[in-house]
């Protein structure tokens, strides 16, 4: 859920998706999925599963992040090993493959594995929106949990969590015990990224700062100023790790992003918790559900 450069390899496959460059439809195993065309950028494209925008990738310049959330996640990449180091990369949630390409493109010979549950939309985004073909990136259709249970001891240096059903993060997605396996399936210096959605008043992003502050020694948080305020819904992304996080240059770059955010970390962000309870899978419920008027500028 969210708020040119030259073309990218992989020759006219890659072209595909913009044969027709209009507005496409269909049914998915999560509801609808619409991809909808970027009228600035001749390669874009939007995709919304039941109205709600879920990704955007621009197919010729894999590179650009537009989402907001995007680009701070895009940053988690950048920031996750020295430039151009390839990385073992597992990304719950696969929506258009947007960080998946993005990792590719910035850090080639990355090895990557995608879990996204809805069948039909992969095939749907591997035919309208295909990836480089020279891209390693593995997808498998299961639950995200499932998933990772599948991967072994310390295999990623980076998980990456963006799974809505709809507009909403499933229940079992959101307690310590899913972020325990998490921890196991990172190598000791690996890093955990996660975009959360919620609005006033933030009580679940509160018990999921909580939650990962159980399992994770090293938390910061990146969000809107009027998200950190409780004054409107929105996504925040959630860093989390065993060492120490490069808190100051990840400030830096979500302060100079287009829509610039405030990151916090360390005594402020375990105070903004404000007690809130660690979520276990008996507790566990969905992120919140965002009122209608979230997409209305999207």
């Amino acid at each position: 859920m969210a708020r040119k450069g030259a073309p990218a390899k992989g020759g006219k496959d890659r072209t595909r998706g913009r044969e027709e460059h209009e507005p496409f439809a269909a049914p998915v195993d999560s509801g609808r999925a619409e991809l909808i065309p970027d009228r600035e950028r001749p390669d874009g494209w939007t995709l919304l599963l039941d109205g709600a925008p879920q990704s955007h990738v621009d197919l010729g310049d894999p590179a650009h992040l537009s989402f907001a959330y995007q680009r701070r996640l895009g940053h988690v990449i950048d920031l996750a090993a020295p430039p151009l180091q390839p990385l073992h990369v597992l990304h719950l949630g696969g929506g258009a493959f947007t960080l998946a390409r993005y990792a590719a493109a910035t850090r080639p010979r990355s090895t990557q594995q995608i879990v996204e549950i809805d069948a039909a939309l992969v095939r749907l985004v591997r035919e309208r929106l295909p990836l480089d073909p020279q891209a390693r990136v593995r997808v498998r259709s299961v639950d995200a949990r499932e998933g990772l249970a599948k991967l072994p001891d310390g295999w990623a240096d980076l998980v990456v969590a963006d799974v809505f059903s709809g507009a909403r993060t499933p229940a079992h997605l959101t307690s310590a015990e899913f972020l325990t396996d998490v921890r196991r399936v990172l190598k000791p210096s690996g890093q955990y990224a996660a975009n959360l959605a919620d609005g006033p008043p933030l009580a679940h992003l509160r018990g999921q700062i909580a939650t990962a502050a159980a399992v994770f020694p090293e938390l910061a948080l990146a969000a809107d100023p009027v998200v950190w305020r409780g004054r409107r819904f929105g996504n925040a992304v959630l860093l989390a790790s065993a060492l120490p996080l490069p808190v100051a240059e990840f400030t830096r770059r979500v302060a100079s992003d287009p829509h610039p955010g405030r990151v916090e970390h360390g005594r402020a962000l375990r105070d903004f918790t404000g007690g809130a309870a660690v979520v276990t899978d008996a507790a566990a419920k969905p992120s919140p559900a965002p009122p209608p008027s979230v997409f209305e500028d999207l």
